[in-house]
């Protein structure tokens, strides 16, 4: 075999199962075999090119799926295609195999842009999945770190727009569904398989349920930019836990939610939870200042706030050190790496990811020490 990789002895952690001492076979972008023992020995013979990797005493899992950050590596996804694929190399470093470009609140010609030049890097780049756009229709009341002057209210000619623009490689976006013209426009970016998410919401636990009704799938950073859980007011937190068909998005750096409540939401939604970074500029690049939608960011010990309020703005989290923070939570680490691979992958339809069964795509990533990211594979290819 020609560019093959068996990577053997290896503790495996896939489809929130356990496998001990297992090897995969890793070649033409796929997983073509995989087994237990020593059984992978009988593909190897003669000077055939197929490297051996013993992972003895390591974790091997699915590359990891993000479907929301807006950059790292010292640059912004919003700031063009050189930006992006800089702040997609620190991210693939730290495991991240595919990534969906999150774009912050901008007026809508201005995302329009922006979309067709995701929808261009998509087209070249298999490992970006495609965009979602954080806005623009958010709710002024709960618009986080968003630019204010560039919320506004869904249109049946917006939708249109950014759709076309899109063509295609709008795989998501966000809205607050309690906006004038909210549930129509989640009607129609369902029709148009774009998936939806409910956040940056003051809506209540009846409109979030309308909401999911509508067709939304998606609660953007669970707890973040809505309403919390009250015991005689549940909120869309609970409207989401209570639909088996929606999948709560977690930004697991600490910060944004207390462990002990990540553990929670894991045990409230089982199988339903996506891992995901939020992740700006100064993820894997340190503190400092930085610009996030036009606006002032301070990042602090590792944590990113808008300058002039104190507001959290976005996270500097990797998708390795989520899965590490989940983990010391108390949550099981097949849930933690679920919750990077298979989720995710369910929620942009592409079952093909997130997984190491055989015929998957061959993203792999291999942890020694604990949960140190050691080594790194995207198609079966090493990325040394």
């Amino acid at each position: 075999m020609r560019d093959a990789t068996i990577i053997h002895s290896a503790r495996l952690i896939d489809a929130g199962r356990e496998t001990l001492d297992a090897w995969v076979l890793l070649a033409d972008g796929v997983v073509l075999e995989r087994g237990t023992g020593t059984s992978w020995e009988r593909l190897v013979g003669g000077d055939d090119g197929t490297r051996v990797v013993d992972a003895t005493g390591g974790v091997l899992t699915p590359g990891f799926i993000d479907l929301h950050g807006h950059g790292g590596g010292g640059a912004s996804f919003d700031d063009g295609p050189d930006a992006v694929r800089t702040a997609l190399a620190t991210h693939r470093a730290h495991g991240t195999t595919r990534s969906v470009i999150s774009l912050v609140s901008t007026p809508v010609d201005r995302l329009v842009e922006n979309l067709a030049i995701v929808a261009r890097l998509a087209d070249e780049d298999p490992t970006v999945l495609g965009a979602h756009l954080e806005g623009p229709f958010l709710s002024p009341d709960n618009r986080g770190a968003h630019d204010p002057a560039a919320l506004t209210t869904p249109t049946a000619s917006d939708v249109e727009r950014l759709v076309t623009a899109g063509r295609g490689r709008l795989v998501q976006i966000t809205i607050a569904p309690e906006l004038p013209g909210a549930l129509e426009a989640i009607r129609a970016f369902r029709r148009a398989g774009v998936v939806v998410a409910i956040g940056h919401t003051v809506s209540d636990f009846a409109g979030a349920a309308e909401a999911f009704a509508a067709g939304a799938t998606l609660l953007t950073h669970a707890f973040n930019a809505m309403p919390g859980i009250h015991h005689r007011s549940p909120g869309p937190i609970v409207a989401a836990m209570s639909e088996p068909s929606v999948v709560l998005e977690l930004i697991a750096d600490g910060v944004h939610v207390d462990p002990a409540v990540l553990a929670l939401a894991f045990a409230g939604a089982p199988g339903r939870i996506a891992l995901v970074t939020d992740a700006m500029a100064a993820a894997g690049f340190g503190d400092g200042a930085y610009e996030l939608g036009g606006l002032a960011v301070s990042v602090d010990r590792g944590v990113a706030r808008l300058t002039d309020s104190g507001v959290i703005a976005g996270s500097t989290l990797t998708q390795d050190a989520a899965l590490s923070t989940v983990v010391t939570a108390g949550v099981p680490l097949a849930d933690g790496v679920r919750a990077l691979t298979e989720t995710p992958a369910r929620v942009v339809g592409r079952p093909e990811l997130g997984s190491l069964g055989v015929g998957a795509v061959a993203d792999a990533v291999l942890f020694r020490d604990g949960l140190d990211v050691s080594e790194v594979w995207i198609g079966g290819a090493s990325l040394g």
